[in-house]
Formats: C-alpha cells, structure tokens, sequence
C-alpha cells in the first residue's frame, strides 16, 4: 500500500474541490497524488447497474420504434491503427470468483439474437484499442472495460469514474489495452485526467423512472492518459473512431452493435468477450441503445461499436451511409435479467454531442492537447 504524505492529500482533496466546482458539461479531476497501489489479484468487478423492469422484448422493441426519430447534431471523428509497438509486461491474475449464474440461450427470453464469444487474439487490431479498467474505490480495486478513441484517450462508462449524486470520483486509474490472463502486450498506463457529466456526479441527470441511477442519458465518462516519453498507448495501439446522433443506425433507431469487453462472469474476467447483437433505441429507456448479451459485471464501459473490422475492397458494389469502420457510438451502461436470469440484455447512454460525449472530449483535448493530436 502506498501511503500518501498530508501535502499530497491536500492537493488531493484541493483538486477533486476544483473538479465538483466545475461547470458545463464535463466535471475533472486531475492526478495531482502520482501513483495508486492496485490489488490485480483480488480486483473485483464493478457491479453492473441493473434493471428490474424489462425494458421490453425485440419484438416490443421494434414495434416501439417505427415512428422514433433519432435525428440530431452528428459528430464524427475517425479512428487510427497505430504501430504495433509492444512494451510487454504480466500482471497478476485475479483470484475473484464470480458467482454461479444460470446460462442463456442465445436469443435468451426477450428473442433479442447475440452471440457472445471469446477473443483469443486480443493483441491484434483492432481489438487491441479495447482493454482493461483497473482503479480504487475506498480500499477495494475494482475493474471495467474501456477503449482508446483518442491517442491518449480512453472512454468508458460513468460509473466506472464515480458514484451517481454522490459528487465524487474514484482513484487509481490504470488503463490496460489487450488484456489477456495477466499478459499486457502494450504495457500499463496510469491516469492524468477523468472527465464525467457533472449532471451524473450531482445525481441530476436524466435517468427512466424504472431504472433512477441507473438507466441514464449520460453515464459516460473519459480518461486522459499519462504518456510515457512522449508516447500514448494510442500510438501502439491505434484507436477507435466515434459517432454521436445516431452514426450508423437506421431513422427509427436500429443498428447491428458490436460490444467488447471483460465480464467477470465469463472465462473469470481474465479474456476479452465480443458479443454481436442488434440494438434498438428504446424511447421507455431515456433513449438508450438496448442489445442481447451475455456480459455481465466487469463489462462495464467497454465499447459498443458499429462497422466493426477491417472493410472489404468492393468491386461495383458501394458501401452504403456512414460507412466507417471501428465506430464508438456507446458503452455498456447497465443490464436486465430477469428472475429466471435466462433473459439477458444490456443498455448503453445514447451518444450525443455537446450533451455528453462531445463535451466531454473537447474538454480532454482543451486540457491535454497532445492526448487527442
């Protein structure tokens, strides 16, 4: 355990008082105490915020959206591969057992179709802009899932950075791209700056009244990393573009969604999982993409991704509207399963551009310039 010296903590406690001061769209926090000591082996998942009111079958769902209209201000910004360039180091492996959980079939009871698989070549682009999340919470280290969409900028759920209305932030962020059963190819790296919506920290964001806290606009955060002789973990490992207004979806809200991430429910939290599902915008759920999944706790904040992969080379055949590939457009926010748990499915904050991803990139890019060239 590292112990922090009083003048440390004042700049803490000063720091984290500048953050909740903030104003706009996007709340700060800044690394000012160096270095957090993190327990690997004992890390556990940070629960995912769960539903008990369904937020409706794919069929319901469908039928919900024939008149939705998710028109909006779109913001686009691409994606890069970066160089490949290993730093290669092993962290402990997680000694956390997750609990038993009843398996689905893979339609699940909402017949909402998901294949939910395991990644074994992490390491390889572009699931090597996805990693791992650790960070403290009190004395407990926790996990999530995160992805690079800057050089120096991963983003990931809210509630992996802070407790909904309770004006605070966590501490110790360590963002691990490529995970793979204590392997970090492209190494560890530590936080500079977190960024939150200060309308989820304040407990004042727009959330459904089935799901207060929990089923939210804006539970969306992002992480400025700290470079490492000038160089981002970007810069190896590339990163993911991102989308807000509906990049990609259909008018009435439809899109075929990729998700990765790290449940701890699945192969013990220590491999990447894709699922591929089809998402709906539900209108009862404050406009959160809705998916069939299998990921559960630890999956938290990993990216939900349209145009997933490398494109082929068309010949006479032309790639349709917003075709780029690799494209955030949300992160895995919440979960229902129902009582029998064989219904699963996971909702995602609708990204948005001033009202929460936007802002909140902008501020990143505004504070540390060279995370985002």
């Amino acid at each position: 355990m590292i112990v922090r010296s009083a003048a440390t903590a004042i700049a803490l406690l000063a720091a984290v008082s500048a953050a909740h001061a903030d104003s706009g769209e996007a709340a700060s926090l800044r690394n000012t105490g160096g270095n957090v000591a993190l327990d690997y082996a004992n890390a556990k998942p940070k629960p995912l915020p769960t539903v008990r009111t369904s937020p409706g079958t794919q069929l319901e769902l469908l039928k919900a959206a024939e008149k939705l209209d998710i028109s909006g201000e779109q913001l686009f910004q691409p994606g890069a591969r970066g160089d490949g360039t290993t730093s290669p180091i092993t962290l402990p492996k997680s000694r956390y057992v997750a609990p038993d959980e009843v398996g689905a079939q893979e339609y699940g009871t909402a017949n909402q179709p998901y294949t939910t698989s395991y990644e074994k070549k992490p390491k390889a682009d572009p699931y090597r802009r996805a990693g791992k999340l650790f960070f403290k919470d009190g004395a407990d280290t926790y996990v999530c899932s995160a992805s690079m969409i800057k050089r120096g900028v991963v983003v990931t759920a809210a509630h992996c950075v802070s407790q909904f209305g309770e004006n605070r932030f966590f501490s110790g962020f360590e963002y691990v791209p490529a995970y793979s059963g204590g392997a970090a190819p492209y190494g560890k790296w530590d936080w500079a700056w977190v960024f939150a919506p200060p309308k989820y920290l304040k407990g004042t964001d727009k959330c459904s009244s089935a799901g207060p806290g929990v089923v939210c606009e804006s539970d969306i955060a992002v992480i400025v990393l700290a470079p490492k002789k000038s160089r981002y973990a970007g810069d190896s490992t590339g990163w993911f573009g991102f989308g807000t207004g509906g990049y990609s979806y259909t008018p009435n809200g439809q899109a075929l969604i990729t998700q990765l991430g790290y449940p701890v429910s699945l192969n013990n939290g220590q491999e990447m999982m894709r699922t591929d599902s089809q998402g709906s915008v539900d209108s009862n759920s404050v406009g959160n993409t809705i998916i069939g999944s299998l990921q559960t706790g630890g999956s938290s904040g990993g990216p939900w991704l349209v145009n997933f992969g490398f494109a082929p080379t068309p010949q006479g055949n032309p790639f349709g509207t917003d075709a780029d590939r690799n494209i955030v457009v949300g992160v895995t926010s919440w979960g229902y399963v129902n009582a029998s748990a064989v219904r699963k499915q996971q909702g995602a904050s609708f990204f948005k551009n001033k009202a929460n991803i936007g802002a909140l990139v902008d501020k990143a890019c505004n504070k540390v310039p060279a995370a985002c060239q």
